[in-house]
């Protein structure tokens, strides 16, 4: 061994590095795209990878520019560019010059016919969706109890909500037997009305770490919870299945927690706004009124009073009088009309005309009165009736108007 060529770590990487890079120059390579993230420094980071192996890659800022398309996790691409170590993590990696898609990957591909198929039951139509309660006392947590998630939504439910129930309901959140388990936790928490609400959450991942949130399992008992549930899943570009089945979406689980104790944390900042509002609302009336009665006193007080109310009698008075004066020469009036009427009809009746000294002539033989000398012939019989009794006489001479 003490033959043997020492290198330092940093020297057989270097050599490695020389290697590929002169080796494995300008080259194409084609896999699906996971965990894509774009770093603070604007370059991207992500995974190529196919059923046999995964290649890491980075593309940098002033190289992506010129592309066309987002990528995304799923999307199966073509890549070209050279291979090269990374020393700080002794990893090789693929380097980008451009990038094109090839296709769709096999992961995407699944999800997204799984997503058509429950969205065509029905399964995330918006009148499925339930309100999320305004005043939760229990939060359920299905998630990692040893996860950065878990840890979070305590932290702000305790700070900004601290009278709320946190119920942790473990589970694991990736790995193949993940789903399963995440599919009972919300069952249990149903069957046993553990919660007003249900967060379902788990930190960042990749595509991969991120599938049994869109497994078949968890979607449907995320979608028949009698219990709302908000999904916060990844990070605020990661979408699941179990998003759209959810009642609600978070961008992240301390935004979930967020949603589930602003509230009562908003509602106790309105109502404190509103007691102090109240308060010097009530303070400025009572210090008017003060004021007002800082200027008064009983003498002072019976004046004003009368000072009002003694124009408003004088008036009533003088349209009582005005009222009653009016009534009496209606009335006056009324009785004279009537008077006169009285008069006039007493004047006009047959018994006021007889009294003065008129009588009625009927001739005997047809009873029809005579009204002129013309209709009485001589010898005809005559009735006279006076005021009283009757007289019967006998037409002797006839003397017309024209003989008079």
């Amino acid at each position: 061994m003490d033959t043997a060529r020492k290198f330092s770590v940093s020297e057989l990487t270097e050599r490695i590095r020389e290697k590929l890079d002169g080796f494995f120059n300008s080259i194409i390579v084609e896999g699906e795209l996971s965990n894509w993230r774009p770093s603070s420094t604007g370059h991207w980071y992500f995974t190529l990878k196919d059923p046999g192996a995964i290649l890491s890659g980075v593309m940098f800022k002033h190289r992506f520019k010129t592309l066309s398309f987002a990528p995304r996790d799923g999307m199966l691409l073509r890549v070209r560019g050279n291979i090269s170590v990374y020393g700080q993590r002794g990893a090789y990696q693929i380097v980008c010059d451009d990038m094109e898609p090839a296709g769709t990957g096999d992961i995407l591909a699944i999800v997204e016919k799984r997503k058509q198929a429950l969205a065509e039951e029905g399964l995330f139509d918006q009148e499925r969706k339930k309100p999320i309660p305004r005043f939760p006392r229990a939060v359920g947590v299905v998630s990692s109890p040893s996860g950065a998630a878990v840890r979070d939504i305590l932290a702000i439910v305790q700070r900004r909500a601290p009278g709320i129930h946190v119920i942790i309901l473990p589970a694991p959140v990736q790995g193949s037997e993940a789903a399963s388990i995440i599919a009972r936790r919300i069952e249990q928490a149903n069957q046993w009305s553990l919660a007003d609400v249900i967060i379902l959450g788990r930190g960042g991942g990749s595509l991969e770490d991120l599938l049994p949130f869109s497994e078949e399992a968890v979607v449907r008992a995320v979608g028949a919870s009698e219990i709302p549930i908000i999904s916060a899943v990844g990070h605020e570009i990661d979408y699941v299945l179990s998003d759209f089945a959810a009642d609600l979406r978070a961008p992240t689980p301390s935004a979930a927690a967020e949603l589930v104790s602003a509230n009562r944390e908003e509602t106790l900042r309105f109502i404190r706004n509103m007691e102090k509002t109240m308060l010097h609302l009530l303070q400025t009336r009572i210090e008017k009124v003060q004021t007002v009665i800082t200027f008064f006193n009983a003498d002072d007080l019976e004046y004003r009073v009368r000072s009002i109310l003694q124009p408003r009698l004088v008036r009533f008075d003088d349209a009582k009088e005005k009222l009653l004066h009016s009534l009496l020469e209606r009335i006056t009036s009324l009785r004279r009309r009537l008077e006169l009427a009285k008069r006039s009809l007493e004047a006009g009746s047959p018994q006021a005309i007889l009294e003065r000294g008129y009588s009625v002539v009927t001739n005997k033989d047809t009873g029809k009165l005579v009204r002129t000398a013309e209709e009485v012939k001589a010898g005809e019989s005559l009735i006279i009736r006076p005021l009283s009794g009757i007289i019967t006489a006998t037409a002797e001479k006839i003397e017309t108007s024209e003989g008079l």
